[in-house]
């Protein structure tokens, strides 16, 4: 059974100025342990299908599925992480990480000991009790992918999360985030406007078109894992950007 399963979805925003088609007849499915990403241009309705899934918002047509039922609401199998990593600077950085457990209100000793073996695993043990002022970009993005493991959801949505940082930081976010990912078997769905960055990490590449978006097609990413950096000077990761590329219509 598929983990996620959209079919013919159609999401139309109501305006000033008329209806908005933002997703258009997009259909998929994805299997449980998944790294897909979502690539395309801007406003092709990437973060809209990701707010869909994590039933942030509700789709206008067509179907939406979680584990064979019907999903239109948000699910505690579903932690989201964004661009930003929106932490409260008044809570400490094990105080942030813990807002999920808070908020589900899970037994506090438990989640003391899970927060702080996930900050040890996101390379911030010694740094528990210091506030997201003390924290660079990259260390605070750290603190926003613990506290989206913090209650331990079995699918991840992640819009973009290291798209603010420089080239060196997000490298070595994804590569950790690799790592985390090889570790927990979480299913994740990513969305990213650069191409090398969905190849380097995705199983599958989901590509989409300008407004009204639609889902252009699928690119089985057959890279062997686990990944390295050096895997970007291999003929078959230039091959597989270029693919992307031109599908989008950028190989010019």
């Amino acid at each position: 059974m598929n983990l996620i399963e959209g079919q013919d979805l159609q999401k139309v925003y109501v305006t000033a100025t008329g209806p908005l088609v933002a997703l258009q007849d997009v259909s998929f499915s994805i299997r449980k342990g998944e790294f897909i990403s979502l690539v395309g241009p801007s406003g092709c309705g990437k973060s809209t299908l990701l707010s869909l899934m994590g039933g942030l918002e509700q789709k206008t047509d067509g179907s939406l599925s979680l584990l064979g039922e019907q999903h239109e609401k948000p699910s505690r199998d579903i932690g989201m992480m964004f661009q930003t990593s929106v932490l409260f600077p008044w809570r400490t950085i094990r105080q942030n990480a813990s807002l999920p457990g808070d908020v589900l209100k899970l037994d506090k000793t438990q989640q003391r000991k899970r927060v702080d073996e996930l900050l040890e695993m996101v390379g911030l043990k010694g740094f528990e009790d210091r506030y997201p002022s003390e924290l660079s970009g990259g260390m605070r993005q750290r603190v926003g992918l613990a506290r989206l493991l913090a209650h331990d959801p079995a699918i991840l949505l992640m819009d973009e999360p290291f798209g603010a940082l420089d080239e060196f930081t997000r490298e070595t976010m994804n590569l950790e985030l690799l790592r985390i990912w090889e570790q927990t078997q979480k299913t994740v769905i990513f969305v990213t406007h650069n191409i090398g960055e969905a190849v380097f990490l995705s199983d599958r590449v989901f590509v989409m078109t300008p407004r009204p978006g639609r889902l252009e097609g699928i690119v089985e990413i057959d890279l062997p894992r686990p990944r390295t950096t050096e895997l970007m000077a291999q003929d078959r990761y230039s091959e597989l950007v270029f693919q992307i590329r031109r599908m989008l219509g950028v190989d010019h």
